[in-house]
């Protein structure tokens, strides 16, 4: 199942955690009026006397994992899958240590380059079964699932929540399963061309009801003598699709429609 997005209480108590951290393991590592040793490593890299961080450009400094024990009565303050390493971004090139995409849908794309409104844009489950002609079992059973976030509705808050998705990562998962754009549109022709037909016989059929409503409604009733009536063969009307016989005896005649 796609995780859950990290709300924006949890996101600020992660980085508080990470500041405390930071701040208690500084305290152990100083001397009273001593002054600290910061020396440049490599890019996004500072040492600390000696202990490495890695600076996440977003305000706070985060020590490397990879080379440091994790003290376990500070823990480290991140989630367990979180990942320092530099991510390169898809548009830019540039490296990036985390960002909107990258966190909530694992798509490596910086916030700087993130287009939200056209190439980047979320869209809803329904919305993406409805374009794309996916089912439920393409974005919870193939592999890998896709991720999504919750959001409240915005036509009634008392319905569900939507789930979001990305949309480049719903487009290829729908080439996944229909090889190409073209063969989705050919799919789209199809299933119009039978919504149209099923209007056109629904149409046709009421359309016929309603005549054989209005005919009954004004059908005259032609006095008979009493006696059996005895037809000869009957007779199409062309003009309004109804048949005719006429009695042997009496001349009387009866119209009437078939279905």
């Amino acid at each position: 199942m796609a995780q859950k997005a990290l709300s924006k209480e949890e996101k600020e108590r992660i980085e508080r955690n990470r500041q405390n951290a930071l701040s208690i393991r500084m305290k152990k590592t100083t001397k009273p009026n001593s002054v600290l040793t910061v020396e440049s490593l490599q890019k996004n890299v500072i040492s600390v006397d000696g202990v490495k961080y890695i600076d996440s450009q977003g305000g706070f400094l985060v020590k490397d994992k990879k080379k440091e024990e994790v003290d376990p009565e500070i823990g480290t303050g991140f989630e367990e899958d979180w990942n320092p390493e530099p991510i390169v971004c898809k548009e830019c090139e540039k490296e990036f240590l985390s960002s909107y995409l990258a966190d909530n849908f694992k798509f490596n794309v910086c916030d700087g380059c993130r287009d939200e409104e056209e190439k980047h844009s979320l869209i809803t489950r329904t919305d993406a079964k409805n374009e794309y002609l996916l089912k439920d079992c393409d974005f919870d059973l193939r592999e890998p699932p896709l991720k999504f976030i919750n959001k409240k509705n915005p036509h009634n808050s008392r319905w569900g929540e939507m789930k979001l998705y990305l949309l480049p990562q719903v487009e290829a998962r729908a080439l996944e399963v229909h090889e190409s754009f073209e063969k989705i549109e050919e799919l789209h022709k199809e299933r119009e061309g039978k919504r149209q037909t099923a209007k056109s016989k629904k149409y046709n059929k009421d359309l016929k009801n309603l005549r054989m409503t209005v005919r009954s409604s004004l059908f005259k009733k032609t006095v008979a003598p009493s006696h059996e009536h005895v037809y000869g063969e009957e007779r199409y009307n062309e003009e309004d699709d109804t048949y005719t016989k006429t009695c042997k005896t009496c001349d009387f005649e009866h119209t009437y429609e078939k279905m």
